[in-house]
């Protein structure tokens, strides 16, 4: 019978459940993986490992200084500019849940990052060949301060098509980049053996070289990349991401013989839907306090389907989905095969209630990536506005978000070297570093505001800009803000995501940056609209002596405060996922 399966029950009593905290030996064993070519061997982790550094020089070589790009060659107004790179990062960044569904569904994860590096290399392509017809033609004249964010003006009418094309390859980078983040960290992943001691240590020592890959990336192509755009030519600044993603796809290639592919084990929404159906067609049955006895097996069939060799304890919030896991009378009938949409197993039920006690924590992740996201944007125009002369340099401004990744990697040296052996040893939790990093944004949004207003006041007053060095505190609190909380963002997703959700949790995470830089764009827009009604020049001008950025960087200020309370209250009220070890 199609949908059913034979299953041995374990009845569980909660109480016993929720007293039980031993951990056993797994006896469930099996591999989904195809055998490799070479056991424990670098070469195909270090594949892995150059592409995504590859990958990050091209992501970052469009991305870093593409506002930049938008407001001096496409002549958009910096709030529209703004606005529209942060819809680009945004999407770029939510593309990862839908390549990590397709990835464990469907394709896998090396497929899925294939197809997506294919789509990576051909908006490359586009957009470096239409920056050199843009640059080379000047299809694009300057526009005053009154172009409308929305509307199509004479002004930027000239070239429209051109533009429409540019704006699609972006697309194809943003859905190519997107599909790499979803699987290609898991795939490097799959590379080493977890019962091998050896491959153990190895796959912490890969996640670790990983991040640097992105640091190496993004320091790079905020450096070198950034200057070639602004002093030689910006369609070469877009030829060296291009060949950066062209060789990385040829090299992901050429290695293809050395993988390790996990084959896909079906939907991990498939589970959660079970549980939904269940609890359903069970409404009219009673869940008591105690003593209930609740459905369980011993351990997971080979196909995978409930997710995860490890039971999870039982807990008593969201009580309605334990209906699920109750063996009504027709679930008792003897030599009847499990009906997976009738009964399910509190470790299927715990599963989708892990899910949903971390969707508060994961809404203020996405206030939190709205404040984040100012380092790309206002950050940038607020660093245009002043003096970018540094010891005779020219520095972009674009290139102090290198200076900002530098300080992340200073800031795992003082947590380490100097916070920890200040405390004791002790650590501190995950949920307490999230914390910490919610309210460092607060500071380094009070700064950017408290910098605005003192140069303001300076220009306004004798005609002289502050140097852009003084920038360098805020992107040094958002270094921090990010060290304590984006990075442990993801290793709590991670860690507290159920077994066969890894994949699918982490890539949440990543849609927090994506919804973040949504909800950036439309406070952006918003505030354009409302502040330059009757004439005035608004908040955000194309001239930001004339406007108050000032404003808008207090009002962010107030939105992270608040951001930070309700995290605070979410954070307390947390359980933390208890699993039980089987035999």
């Amino acid at each position: 019978m199609e949908g059913v399966e034979e299953r041995r029950p374990l009845l569980i009593n909660r109480e016993e459940t929720n007293e039980s905290n031993q951990e056993k030996a797994v006896s469930c064993q099996g591999s989904d993986l195809e055998e490799p070519v070479a056991t424990s061997d670098w070469r195909a982790p270090a594949t892995i490992l150059g592409v995504e550094c590859l990958e990050s020089m091209a992501f970052n070589g469009i991305g870093t200084n593409l506002v930049v790009y938008l407001r001096t060659i496409l002549h958009d107004n910096n709030a529209s500019s703004a606005a529209k790179v942060l819809i680009w990062y945004g999407t770029s960044y939510f593309v990862p849940i839908v390549g990590a569904v397709i990835a464990d569904t469907w394709w896998g994860s090396y497929m899925t990052v294939m197809v997506s590096l294919i789509l990576y290399f051909l908006g490359m392509m586009g957009t470096t060949l239409s920056s050199l017809i843009t640059t080379t033609a000047d299809l694009f004249p300057s526009c005053d301060d009154k172009d409308s964010i929305i509307t199509i003006t004479p002004c930027n009418a000239v070239g429209a098509p051109h533009k429409l094309v540019f704006y699609l390859c972006l697309f194809l980078i943003a859905l190519g980049s997107g599909g790499v983040r979803s699987s290609l960290l898991p795939f490097g992943a799959d590379q080493f053996i977890d019962t091998n001691y050896t491959d153990q240590q190895n796959k912490a020592l890969f996640f670790s070289w990983f991040y640097v890959c992105i640091i190496f990336g993004v320091i790079s192509s905020g450096t070198v990349v950034v200057w070639v755009q602004e002093n030689v030519s910006w369609s070469l600044g877009f030829a060296i991401s291009t060949f950066c993603i062209s060789l990385a796809l040829v090299w992901f290639l050429a290695c293809t013989a050395l993988y390790r592919r996990k084959v896909p084990s079906g939907s991990p929404l498939k589970s959660i839907c079970q549980v939904l159906v269940a609890s359903l067609r069970k409404i009219g049955l009673n869940v008591s306090k105690q003593g209930t006895a609740l459905f369980e097996v011993d351990c997971e069939s080979s196909n995978g389907e409930v997710g995860s060799q490890k039971r999870l304890a039982h807990t008593s919030d969201f009580r309605f989905l334990d209906k699920a896991a109750i063996m009504s009378d027709s679930d008792l009938e003897s030599n009847s095969p499990r009906n997976p949409w009738s009964l399910c197993t509190v470790t299927q039920v715990e599963e989708l209630k892990i899910l949903l006690r971390l969707v508060p924590i994961w809404a203020t992740g996405v206030l939190y990536s709205a404040t984040y996201s100012q380092m790309h944007t206002t950050f940038i125009q607020q660093g245009k506005t002043m003096d970018t002369t540094v010891l005779s340099f020219s520095v972009p401004a674009a290139s102090l978000y290198s200076f900002e990744v530098i300080c992340v990697m200073c800031w795992v040296f003082i947590y380490n070297k100097v916070v920890i052996p200040t405390m004791g040893g002790v650590w501190l939790s995950q949920l307490q570093r999230i914390g910490i990093g919610w309210f460092l944004i607060v500071l380094a949004m009070s700064a950017a505001a408290v910098l605005e207003m003192v140069r303001l006041e300076k220009f306004r007053n004798s005609g002289s800009m502050l140097n852009i060095t003084w920038q360098l505190p805020q992107y040094f609190i958002v270094a921090a803000s990010e060290f304590f909380s984006l990075i442990t963002q993801l290793e709590f997703f991670h860690g507290q995501a159920p077994d066969a959700m890894k994949n699918v949790c982490t890539a949440f995470a990543l849609l927090c940056i994506a919804l973040g830089n949504y909800l950036s764009s439309f406070i952006i827009t918003m505030v354009a609209l409302v502040t330059t009604k009757e004439g005035e020049s608004g908040w955000l001008p194309n001239d930001l002596n004339k406007g108050h950025m000032d404003y808008y960087f207090w009002m962010m200020t107030a939105i992270s405060g608040l951001n930070f309370v309700l995290y605070i209250i979410f954070a307390r009220r947390y359980k933390l996922k208890e699993a039980i070890l089987t035999t």
